[in-house]
């Protein structure tokens, strides 16, 4: 009598590849942030800064990339292109760190942010256009927290969850790279 695992290698521990594995994770990861972001942005109401929406671009990356990858390892694809999958998802994700860590820095008032959406506001058209746009335009400032769970804004938390996603890519490219 044979166990389901001896029965069916794709089931024995350690037998789906790291460039699998790592890519799988990160692209979850990826989606469920995103998902969250989204969340409360359309639900909780909490509207995003230039620079939230910028930081949302890696992940817009991650996701299509990390399951082309993921795709490639399942069809055993050649080593290089795993590679430089897994390398793109780092480098990425790791920009991305810090990009919010820049965000971060610019909410806890360390330094200036960008003018468009900290500086002072310079355009406000004609006196006949002000008092409709001042109707329809809600600023949303990105030196100003908005929302803050055990400290941390969610700037921060793209910083440590995006650090995660570049560790678990360099990950698999190191293990990938090892394997024979």
């Amino acid at each position: 009598m044979t166990t389901q695992s001896a029965a069916l290698p794709a089931f024995r521990p350690g037998a789906a590849s790291p460039a699998l594995t790592a890519s799988l994770l990160v692209t979850l990861i990826a989606a469920a942030t995103i998902a969250g972001a989204w969340f409360f942005q359309l639900v909780l109401e909490i509207l995003p800064c230039p620079l939230c929406l910028e930081q949302r671009y890696a992940y817009y990356l991650a996701i299509p990339l990390g399951a082309l990858t993921a795709l490639a390892a399942k069809n055993r694809a050649p080593r290089p292109l795993l590679l430089a999958g897994l390398a793109i998802l780092a480098l990425v994700t790791l920009a991305n760190a810090g990009l919010g860590a820049y965000h971060s820095g610019v909410e806890w008032g360390f330094w200036k942010g960008p003018t468009d959406c900290s500086g002072p506001v310079v355009n406000l058209g004609n006196a006949g256009d002000l008092f409709s746009r001042l109707d329809t335009v809600k600023v949303v400032r990105c030196d100003e927290v908005q929302w803050r769970f055990l400290g941390l804004s969610l700037a921060g938390y793209n910083v440590l969850i995006s650090l995660l996603m570049a560790a678990i890519a360099a990950w698999g490219f190191a293990k990938t790279a090892k394997r024979s």
